[in-house]
C-alpha cells in the first residue's frame, strides 16, 4: 500500500466518508472477486460485500495500522461471505453468463475456470479460504495465518488437503467423462 493509499486510510479512520468510498472503489474488483470465489454467486456475491463493506465502514476506527487495511477488509469479506454460504447452504453452478460478467475475468479457457471454480466452491471452509487467499490474492502463508487466526502450520496442511481435494474432485470428473 502507498503513502497516498495510507493517507486515504488514516482520513477513513477519522470519519471521511468520501476517503472510504474512494477506498471501497479502489479494491472493489479484489472484494467482490473474493466474495464470488466464495459464494460462487453473482447476487450473494453482491449482498457479501455490501454487508462486509457495512461492517467496515462501522468498524474502521478500530483499525490500528493503515497498512494492514486490505488485508483486514479482506478478512471482513471472508467471515460476511462465509456466513452467507453457511446461511444458505446452496451450492449454485456457475453460468457462462456470470463468469463472462465477473470483473476482469480474461480466462480463455472459460470451460475451465468454470470447473476450477466449482470445485474450489466444494471445499471445506478453511481450506478454500486458503486456496483463496494462497492462489487468488498471492498472499503469504504468515499473513493467511493472521487473517484466519490459526497456525501456519495449519494453513500449510489447509493448503496441502485442498489441492488434495481439488485434484480428486478432477479426478473423478475426468473418470466420469472417460467413462
Amino acid at each position: 500500500m502507498d503513502a497516498k493509499d495510507q493517507r486515504l486510510v488514516k482520513k477513513a479512520i477519522k470519519g471521511n466518508k468520501a476517503a472510504f468510498e474512494r477506498l471501497l472503489q479502489q479494491h472493489y474488483e479484489r472484494i467482490y472477486r473474493t466474495a464470488f470465489l466464495y459464494v460462487n454467486n453473482e447476487e450473494d456475491a453482491l449482498d457479501a460485500v455490501q454487508e462486509a463493506s457495512f461492517k467496515a465502514f462501522t468498524s474502521i476506527h478500530s483499525l490500528k495500522q493503515p497498512e494492514y487495511f486490505l488485508t483486514w477488509f479482506t478478512r471482513i469479506v471472508i467471515r460476511c461471505a462465509g456466513d452467507l454460504y453457511r446461511r444458505k447452504n446452496k451450492v449454485v453452478p456457475l453460468s457462462d453468463e456470470i463468469l463472462s460478467n465477473l470483473p476482469g475475468h480474461a480466462d480463455p479457457d472459460l470451460e475451465e475456470s468454470e470447473q476450477l471454480l466449482d470445485a474450489i466452491g466444494h471445499l471445506r471452509e478453511g481450506y478454500r479460504t486458503a486456496i483463496i487467499l494462497f492462489y487468488y490474492h498471492d498472499y503469504p502463508i504468515k499473513l493467511i495465518s493472521e487473517m484466519m487466526d490459526i497456525p501456519e502450520n495449519t494453513v500449510k496442511t489447509n493448503l496441502s488437503r485442498g489441492r488434495a481435494e481439488l485434484k480428486k474432485l478432477y479426478q473423478d470428473e475426468e473418470d466420469k467423462c472417460h467413462g
